[in-house]
């Protein structure tokens, strides 16, 4: 490895270690999938988003915010 790299790693695995420690009281199997369907509306919301900033076409526009709408209020209702 080239010098200095290997500094570098340790410190990406003791981070990424941190990270996978759980924080607080385990979830339940509810809790663990609503947070897990929650996490994939965001990502969908964030798609549709930046969809929009590059949509030209009205109709397609018009679609996308109806989307982001729906999304949202998914949200809502899961937290």
């Amino acid at each position: 490895m080239a010098r200095g790299f290997e500094s570098k790693d340790v410190e990406f695995q003791q981070a990424e270690a941190e990270r996978a420690k759980p924080l607080g009281r385990p979830r339940s199997p509810e809790e663990r999938a609503a947070h897990e369907r929650a996490r994939t509306l965001e990502l969908s919301l964030a798609r549709a988003r930046a969809d929009l900033a590059i949509a030209r076409s009205p109709a397609h526009r018009q679609m996308l915010e109806q989307a982001i709408k729906a999304l949202e209020e998914q949200i809502h209702q899961i937290r």
